[in-house]
């Protein structure tokens, strides 16, 4: 098979990377996708960055073994923690890697925000490095982090709209580490599933606060790093397959709300070492 032709290989810890996926098949409709969702594992947020590398090695021996052309690794805290040991490792198959933090802090960078607020899972904000990559950028721009570690198990779980997300949701929102921000980003794949209930806190709140959901900025990156090196795949026929490590009849109908057609989930065991 012609490299073009090959597959772009994508990662989570469970099902938010799909959020990354779907943006991506929405500019390049004509490439085919092997998804990979942890979510034996899930959430990566809690877990150590030696874990959460354990857990990528494995991952990307995977991918690479399915002969990927790209490996997009679309988990905040994976991209925190083990971005290098991807990259290294793909790097030897010639295979390129995408995290989900450099295009955003370019995105932010290049679009002149005065204070960007940030949330995301434990792991993603205590590895501080979104403040430490915006700042060496650009200096001027103030980051604020707050880790927001209920709003992944509660979007995997489901509550995307009603009382109770709208009640956590707004707790988060309302602490006064995000106080005077003009744009926020949503450091976490799951998070563009409530972009459409934090734009309506802020509106009721009568605050303009740009909100900056990372799935599309990812697969503009991705679109423009493939025209680079030649690899758009012009032929078409596509196929997409979706593995996990843990499979749950509850798990499969939750896809619907990162996917907007029928996904069929295929569980593998990759962690045979462990």
């Amino acid at each position: 098979m012609n490299k073009p032709q090959k597959s772009i290989g994508i990662f989570d810890s469970g099902i938010g990377g799909l959020t990354v996926a779907n943006a991506i098949l929405n500019i390049l409709p004509k490439e085919s996708i092997v998804y990979f969702g942890d979510t034996a594992h899930l959430p990566y947020g809690d877990k150590s960055p030696e874990i959460i590398k354990k857990f990528c090695r494995a991952i990307t021996s995977f991918l690479l073994q399915q002969e990927v052309k790209m490996i997009v690794i679309a988990c905040n805290s994976a991209s925190a923690a083990a971005f290098e040991l991807v990259r290294k490792l793909a790097e030897e198959q010639q295979v390129t890697v995408i995290n989900v933090i450099d295009p955003v802090v370019d995105y932010i960078v290049s679009n002149k925000f005065n204070h960007v607020g940030i949330i995301g899972t434990r792991a993603t904000i205590g590895s501080k490095i979104f403040p430490t990559k915006i700042k060496i950028a650009n200096p001027a721009i103030e980051v604020s982090a707050l880790a927001t570690p209920l709003l992944a198990p509660m979007i995997e779980s489901g509550f995307v709209k009603g009382d109770i997300s709208r009640t956590v949701i707004e707790t988060y929102l309302a602490d006064e580490t995000l106080n005077d921000i003009d744009a926020l980003v949503l450091a976490c794949t799951h998070y563009p599933l409530i972009k459409r209930e934090i734009e309506e806190y802020y509106k009721n709140n009568h605050k303009n606060v740009n909100i900056i959901a990372t799935n599309e900025i990812v697969a503009q990156a991705v679109l423009s790093t493939l025209e680079s090196q030649n690899l758009i795949n012009k032929v078409g026929n596509a196929q997409y397959h979706f593995f996990v490590s843990d499979y749950t009849d509850s798990f499969k109908k939750t896809t619907q709300l990162f996917y907007d057609q029928e996904v069929s989930l295929k569980q593998i065991d990759i962690f045979k070492e462990e």
